[in-house]
């Protein structure tokens, strides 16, 4: 015999709802947490604000007011925004949050971090979802500016620094075994900067000579081995050969100091 539960038994969990959405809004607004969101009329008119607002609304305790895109508010959807949050498959908008305001700061967290994305993803209109991740946005690597001679950048690698690098096919059987080899030092992230300051890495300036630039030796002090000399312009080219040159395949990353 099927059971028949008193009316207002069935009418208490919906009423528990809008009492706990009722309170959290009294309350945000008792304590003054409030906030302002300029969005795109698309995304008022389409159902997304009201769809994502009361969720975060609800967690946090902080009312949000939606306004139109023209208006000044504490934060902004925006394409692209300082943080991007999502895309409709063409264009990436974000959160632009206006200083000085941790509410909108909270906002900003959510929106940007999974669960935020989890509850933009699974808004629909007609069964179909309408947003979706941020569009990767791809990274142009700009090769460095290099006005130095590669040719001749071999030729004054050789002669100031094969005596202790292999520095090439042209002396791969030279060098020093505990010295790394010039390929080894290109497979490393900061390589360029490495050489074109290689005379203040020790062992070098023991040594090293750079016309118009490192001090005279400490008479003291003398250099250990015959001093080496390379200009700024032979500096320049050594740059450019090594830039031309392929990494070593260490099978790892370097750990270096």
């Amino acid at each position: 015999m099927q059971t028949i539960r008193p009316f207002h038994r069935l009418c208490a969990p919906v009423f528990c709802i809008f009492a706990v959405v009722f309170l959290t809004v009294a309350e945000s607004r008792a304590q003054g947490k409030t906030m302002t969101l300029s969005a795109p009329d698309a995304m008022q008119e389409n159902g997304f604000l009201k769809f994502v607002l009361p969720r975060f609304m609800l967690k946090h305790g902080i009312r949000i007011t939606p306004v139109s895109a023209t208006e000044t508010a504490d934060a902004a959807l925006v394409s692209p925004g300082d943080r991007p949050a999502f895309s409709d498959g063409q264009t990436i908008y974000g959160l632009s949050v206006k200083p000085g305001n941790p509410h909108a700061e909270k906002f900003a967290d959510w929106l940007t971090s999974g669960i935020g994305l989890r509850t933009i993803l699974s808004f629909k209109v007609d069964g179909q979802a309408v947003y979706s991740e941020p569009v990767a946005v791809e990274q142009i690597v700009v090769a460095p500016d290099l006005s130095g001679d590669a040719m001749r950048g071999m030729d004054a690698s050789l002669r100031a620094c094969g005596r202790c690098h292999v520095v090439g096919d042209i002396n791969r059987m030279a060098g020093i075994g505990s010295t790394p080899s010039f390929a080894v030092l290109r497979s490393l992230g900061n390589w360029q900067e490495r050489f074109e300051s290689f005379y203040v890495l020790n062992p070098h300036p023991a040594f090293t000579v750079i016309p118009d630039v490192t001090l005279p030796f400490d008479q003291a002090r003398p250099p250990p081995i015959s001093p080496v000399t390379v200009t700024l312009d032979e500096l320049e080219d050594i740059v450019a050969y090594v830039a031309d040159m392929a990494p070593a395949d260490l099978g790892a990353p370097i750990l270096h100091q």
